[in-house]
């Protein structure tokens, strides 16, 4: 396992790959990055931001959301995986911050899971890039990265996973290395083809030399 030196040294790594890394699902206040994450689940940020382009020229509000029939707002969003439980979800969560938070997303996590089709990772993101509240969200690039690495072991649950990372990483990086674990598993250490080979945290990553002794990865 990674100590907390090593690990501390591969986000440096990373910072220094993906010094500008941020969230890539467009948005222009908490409410739009709400109902983006919520349609990113199981979904690529590319096609999310290809369906809100035009979503979020006919839908502002939580009232505009409301007031169409859903089989509309399903054609809507139609393109995106799981489009009908989402658009349920998405009339529902609007419902619920009309009755109960004035039409405002919640800066706070135990009031934003309570909003249907939020789980813990959405509102750890909108925590971490609306509000700026130090959150780890925890997606399948951020999972796997972590359990190649070796700073988690892999039985770990998503929330162990989370756990640990905050648990190993100062507070105020929390937010940035959030983006830049993201970064690295979207574009280097990716699921089918992990760039081991140009790697500068091969020295460090147990996958890497487990690949390597395999002859599955030259240097």
């Amino acid at each position: 396992m990674l100590t907390i030196k090593q690990w501390l040294h591969c986000l440096d790594e990373m910072d220094a790959m993906f010094p500008d890394a941020q969230c890539e699902l467009v948005h222009d206040n908490p409410f739009e990055l709400t109902i983006a994450t919520l349609l990113s689940a199981q979904c690529t940020d590319v096609l999310v931001n290809k369906v809100t382009k035009t979503l979020f020229q006919k839908y502002k509000t939580p009232e505009d959301y409301l007031a169409v029939p859903l089989e509309e707002l399903e054609q809507d969003i139609r393109s995106i995986g799981l489009f009908r439980s989402k658009a349920k979800n998405i009339q529902k969560l609007c419902q619920r911050l009309l009755d109960v938070y004035n039409g405002e997303i919640p800066a706070d996590r135990e009031e934003l899971v309570t909003l249907p089709g939020v789980g813990r990772k959405t509102a750890n993101v909108v925590l971490s890039v609306a509000f700026n509240v130090p959150a780890m969200a925890v997606d399948t690039h951020v999972e796997r990265i972590t359990k190649r690495l070796g700073l988690c072991r892999w039985k770990d649950s998503v929330l162990e996973v989370e756990q640990t990372i905050m648990r190993k990483t100062p507070i105020e990086r929390w937010n940035k290395a959030h983006h830049q674990m993201i970064f690295f598993g979207r574009y280097h250490c990716k699921a089918q083809r992990p760039g081991c080979h140009t790697c500068p945290l091969f020295d460090d990553c147990r996958e890497g030399q487990k690949r390597f002794k395999k002859g599955l990865v030259t240097r």
